[in-house]
Parts: C-alpha cells; sequence; structure tokens
C-alpha cells in the first residue's frame, strides 16, 4: 500500500506546474515567446534597480528568446540571423546560455572578451558594472577615476 500512496504523490507533483527557472508552483504564467511555465512576478521588479529578482523580466529581457520573440522575427532564435547581429558576440553568447534561459544556445560562438580602454581590464558585459562611450568601453574603477562624483559601492 506504501508504494502505491508513494507513485501518487510522485506523479501529482510532476503533474503541478513549475517555474522553469526556479521551480516555483504558485503565480505562475506561460510565457508568449516560448510558452514554458514562469513566475508572473514582474511586479516585484522596482524600476530602475537593476534587480534580477523577476523570473519573467529576466527570461523577456536578459534571453534571445524574449529579444527575438519581442522584435517580432520569424522562425527560432537558435538559428535567427537577425537576432545574431543584434548583439556584439559577447552578449550574443550570455543572452543565449544565461540562467534565465529554458534551452541554452548549443554551440555559441567564440568572441575575444571584452577590454576596459584605459587599463585593459576585462570586462563582463554580461554583469555590468561598466560604461560605454562611443566604441570604448571602461570598467568601474576606471569609471568612478574619470567621474569621481560617482559613488562608489
Amino acid at each position: 500500500m506504501k508504494k502505491k500512496t508513494r507513485r501518487t504523490r510522485k506523479s501529482i507533483s510532476k503533474d503541478i506546474p513549475r517555474c522553469g527557472l526556479c521551480g516555483n508552483t504558485k503565480n505562475l504564467i506561460k510565457t508568449e515567446c516560448c510558452n514554458n511555465w514562469i513566475c508572473d512576478d514582474q511586479d516585484e521588479y522596482v524600476m530602475f534597480s537593476y534587480a534580477r529578482n523577476s523570473c519573467s523580466r529576466n527570461h523577456d529581457r536578459y534571453t534571445l528568446c524574449g529579444f527575438h520573440f519581442n522584435e517580432g522575427h520569424e522562425g527560432n532564435w537558435q538559428d535567427c540571423k537577425k537576432c545574431r547581429d543584434a548583439f556584439e558576440p559577447e552578449m550574443y553568447v550570455y543572452n543565449g546560455t544565461n540562467e534565465y534561459n529554458f534551452e541554452k544556445l548549443k554551440n555559441p560562438p567564440a568572441f575575444e572578451p571584452t577590454r576596459c580602454s584605459k587599463c585593459n581590464e576585462i570586462i563582463i558585459l554580461g554583469d555590468g558594472g561598466y560604461s560605454v562611450q562611443g566604441k570604448k568601453y571602461f570598467c568601474y574603477d576606471c569609471t568612478i577615476e574619470e567621474h569621481p562624483l560617482l559613488e562608489r559601492e
């Protein structure tokens, strides 16, 4: 009798929709782009906080899947030339392979790391903490050095 009960519980728990990113089972919706279950939590985001606390917002804004859908591109995002051309290689790879994806880009292209135009340190574009002036990138420390009125963390 116990085995039957355990199987029933397991099959019931498998049938419960879960957010494909965090595993939550409450307050879910399906994504418009890829029809996956995700937390309906965009209301938790505070404007201009740059927080990454919303599964729905993160998938919509930081993935090629969300970008592809929002731009109205045809076909699959994995094969979309318009998506590939819309980003620098580093950001294309980040948006296709980060933790906000339900499906990650297979065989992402290689790219040269982005470096600070002043001190030559590597900048991880997907992490933020840099500034851009024209085609030049500056790490956080060099940005603060150039603009001392900005606050340090």
